[in-house]
């Protein structure tokens, strides 16, 4: 007879299921994410573009020539990919040229 309680047999079981259930996860990358689209509505709202040397500076709320998603402070991801995700497009990859009117300078 085993010397383990039923209740602790039945425990330990439903764990090592679920263990062979579960897979590994890995950190998602900006190469995984579609690209945000500029047809994309909530694009339209934040007046996004993949190139930011198009909109004219004096329109921004903080007027400054070299705003760029990559010098954003809300783009996450690697410095020198040219897309990378986005807090404000979350699930979407923005150009690291690119530029919305949420811009923020980094820290």
């Amino acid at each position: 007879m085993s010397t383990i309680p039923r209740r602790k047999f039945m425990q330990m079981s439903a764990v090592a299921a679920a263990a062979c259930l579960v897979q590994p996860g890995r950190e998602a990358v900006a190469d995984d994410l579609p690209h945000l689209s500029m047809d994309d509505p909530m694009a339209k709202g934040m007046r996004y573009t993949e190139d930011a040397s198009t909109v004219d500076a004096a329109t921004r709320n903080n007027p400054a020539a070299d705003q760029t998603c990559a010098n954003c402070a809300l783009v996450q991801g690697n410095d020198g990919d040219a897309w990378r995700p986005c807090q404000i497009f979350p699930g979407k990859a923005v150009a690291a040229a690119g530029w919305c009117s949420v811009w923020a300078p980094k820290a």
